[in-house]
């Protein structure tokens, strides 16, 4: 498969919510969103609190569609059957075995159990999930269960990753590992990945590319180039160009929070009488 197949295009994204209320106007969350992802890129996308970074996810995943605009894997519209989706929550059944919470995906593409067991079980030992097969959720850390939701995500073989959050919920020490263990294999296996986070740093250590999104209604204010070399011990974390870039992207996210905290608490024009 050529590499100009497998590249995503978010071309001008826009989306609007209706509000309660006949006389509400709609909720303008998306303008004219655009970006790409090339084929074995890691790619993070932060914005503000609530500007609509999940929405853009739910439309890759065909969970919604847009008002206007389009998003193409290669010349495919129907992006839905070529996308693998990872929510913040790792959403494991409690009453399943984790070999059996990570074949979900497959199963829902219509595989025989029996085969997609195989093709899980294959990657226990690269998750750190070997002899786990068995256990049940809440048997497994918050790492572990983690890990085991991106194995159900990666076992399907779709062309791009979807992660939402996908280290959000869990304390700082583990985030910290888990985020080593993600750019290493990530490295081994090349997959294509978009990732929201509200954390500067993770996005700067994992990717190739940052985008950043404004307040709301969002649109692409920055994108980011991240030339650090991997891999990418913890200790880039205080060099130079890290803290530059750092410095950077925490800058124009201060900036579209004041805009949209002014936006919020402007009382509109004064009319004289």
């Amino acid at each position: 498969m050529t590499d100009d197949v497998r590249r995503l295009v978010v071309d001008r994204l826009t989306k609007s919510f209706p509000r309660p209320g006949r006389e509400q106007p709609p909720r303008h969350v998306l303008d004219a969103v655009s970006f790409t992802a090339e084929p074995g890129e890691f790619v993070s996308v932060i914005g503000p609190s609530g500007c609509g970074k999940s929405t853009i996810f739910t439309m890759l995943a065909g969970l919604d569609v847009p008002d206007s605009g389009s998003v193409t894997v290669g010349a495919d519209l129907a992006i839905a059957g070529r996308c693998a989706y990872m929510p913040q929550k790792d959403l494991l059944f409690p009453w399943r075995t984790i070999l059996d919470n990570t074949i979900l995906g497959l199963q829902v593409q219509g595989v025989p159990a029996a085969e997609a067991r195989l093709r899980a079980a294959e990657l226990f030992p690269t998750f750190g999930l070997s002899g786990f097969e068995d256990a049940r959720p809440s048997q497994l850390s918050g790492g572990m269960r983690q890990r085991a939701a991106l194995l159900r995500t990666v076992v399907q073989n779709r062309d791009l990753l979807l992660l939402d959050e996908p280290f959000g919920a869990l304390d700082s020490l583990t985030r910290t590992e888990m985020q080593s263990w993600l750019q290493s294999v990530w490295q081994r296996y090349r997959w294509t990945v978009l990732m929201i986070t509200h954390d500067i740093r993770e996005a700067i250590y994992l990717s190739d590319r940052v985008i950043v999104l404004s307040a709301r209604p969002a649109t692409v204010v920055r994108e980011a180039l991240v030339e650090l070399p991997r891999p990418r011990e913890l200790a880039v974390l205080t060099s130079p160009e890290f803290v530059a870039l750092e410095e950077d992207l925490r800058a124009v996210l201060h900036d579209e929070a004041r805009r949209a905290l002014a936006e919020q608490t402007d009382p509109g024009p004064t009319i004289s009488h």
